[in-house]
């Protein structure tokens, strides 16, 4: 059983991106473009930019992680092969006469299929990373986060390019989906890298990507945006910065406390002032 499990695991590991996941990640990427407010309008107007926002999603994890290792943003355009395929897909679902792919990816099996296997190119950016980031001696939990999260953090960039960006939709302010579980799965591969995580890595790869494929195919079928982890977040903010909150609303529960029981001592002076001049008045008259 366990060498059936090595063997399964080990396949799935050694299995090539190129061209179904790739064809599948560009899929839900530029569909993600074209749902955004006046993206279908500005590829007929000016198709070059739709066309190079389009790459910014595509291969957004890539232009990050060369900024951070001093190389040239746009050596992905060297990789002819892949620039084509997703231009391709671009024109497709902008200019495809009666809008038949966005008619066809409307679909909830056909998003799904995508959706699961745009999951699986995460894993293997996020396994990608290492070789270059040992060389270059930096951190390297940073780097596995953008290689998987490039689209969801550059996205940033192309609204101020724009001139529409929302700072209250920041992605370092209010963390999507994506970025947070690439900045999860970015700390257990770099454990399991250090040896701190005792655990092969093809196994590691394989639990990590069935664990994103359920996930975001729950999510897509529940229509629900509560992340897997909500309740542990809660939990864990409870526990680090509760606390404090606590101690605030005693000291506020102790403070009005205070308060009335001042209030209440100084109210019952001027009663007390009041019944002594009634009984002053009350022994004049008998008198």
């Amino acid at each position: 059983m366990d060498s059936l499990w090595n063997e399964l695991t080990l396949a799935f590991s050694r299995t090539s991106m190129f061209p179904f996941f790739d064809i599948a990640h560009y899929l839900v990427s530029v569909m993600a473009l074209k749902h955004q407010p006046g993206a279908a309008a500005m590829a007929w107007k000016n198709p070059l930019s739709s066309w190079f926002t389009a790459m910014l999603h595509c291969f957004g994890g890539g232009i990050l992680s060369c900024v951070l290792l001093a190389e040239p943003p746009l050596r992905f355009l060297a990789n002819n092969t892949n620039i084509l395929l997703a231009s391709s897909i671009w024109y497709m679902i902008f200019f495809c006469p009666c809008d038949l792919v966005s008619q066809g990816y409307s679909f909830l099996p056909v998003q799904l299929l995508a959706a699961g296997m745009k999951e699986v190119t995460r894993t293997w950016k996020i396994c990608t990373a290492p070789k270059t980031k040992i060389r270059k001696g930096n951190d390297k939990a940073e780097e596995f986060t953008f290689s998987g999260a490039g689209g969801s953090i550059i996205t940033n960039f192309e609204q101020l390019v724009k001139g529409c960006w929302k700072p209250e939709a920041d992605e370092w302010l209010k963390m999507s989906y994506p970025a947070k579980v690439t900045l999860l799965g970015s700390v257990i591969f770099t454990f399991q890298q250090t040896k701190h995580l005792a655990i092969s890595r093809h196994n590691l790869m394989f639990l990590y990507t069935m664990f994103l494929v359920v996930t975001k195919i729950t999510m897509m079928i529940t229509e629900t945006a509560v992340m897997p982890f909500a309740c542990f977040e809660d939990t864990l903010n409870r526990i680090l910065f509760g606390w404090q909150q606590q101690f605030s609303s005693c000291e506020k529960r102790s403070e009005t406390k205070s308060s009335l029981n001042g209030t209440g001592s100084s109210t019952s002076k001027p009663i007390a002032d009041a019944s002594d001049k009634v009984q002053k008045k009350h022994t004049k008259k008998t008198e």
